[in-house]
């Protein structure tokens, strides 16, 4: 697997291409916006785009979807039906697929958006805005930062801390140093929230 980080100053947001170096597969998670830079690395290697995951329907991480459907034809992984008009494969909680062939799970974690999904991506976890290095992602109130809180601590408990995790937002991490560093995982940290919680992600 290989995995390359595309920076966009729309939104200050990442997004992925991550190819399979044996199927000469690729999909793409989040496309904020499509470079020249991406679609290079695509053609450079003859990548065969198989799909685009999308972990939240915030613009600024899928605003350039529709320019890699004119140019590619991929299926749509979303937890919605439509996206900018655009049909969506929509996944569950816990769903196991398989596209560029590896293996996918689609893990629910509602609380930043209704809609927020992580992949694990052949153990290493996109998390978009769930969670990034240091802090969870911004909610509307401290209940839903509890609830977010709550579900990344049940459904990402049993990882191996190891496992890498590439945010919507900020540079990678481990989901050990996360566990032992970020401040939205501490006991405690949805209730001390106030109202001027205002983190941009």
């Amino acid at each position: 697997m290989k995995i390359y980080q595309h920076y966009s100053v729309y939104g200050f947001s990442n997004g992925y291409v991550v190819c399979n170096e044996d199927s000469m597969e690729a999909l793409i998670i989040d496309p904020g916006e499509v470079t020249t830079t991406m679609i290079d690395q695509i053609e450079h290697k003859t990548y065969a785009v198989k799909a685009v995951l999308i972990t939240h329907s915030h613009t600024h991480h899928c605003r350039g979807l529709k320019t890699l459907m004119r140019i590619y034809d991929p299926e749509v992984y979303a937890s919605n039906t439509k996206l900018f008009n655009i049909v969506c494969r929509k996944v569950q909680d816990q769903q196991l697929f398989k596209v560029a062939n590896f293996p996918i799970r689609a893990i629910a974690v509602p609380g930043h958006t209704q809609d927020s999904i992580v992949y694990d991506i052949d153990g290493c976890l996109f998390t978009g805005d769930a969670f990034h290095a240091g802090i969870i992602g911004k909610t509307t109130s401290a209940f839903n930062a509890k609830a977010l809180y709550e579900r990344l601590k049940s459904k990402l408990e049993f990882y191996p801390d190891d496992s890498l995790v590439f945010p919507g937002h900020g540079p990678p991490s481990t989901l050990g140093t996360e566990k032992k560093f970020n401040l939205g995982l501490r006991e405690g940290f949805a209730e001390s929230l106030k109202a001027s919680y205002d983190f941009f992600v």
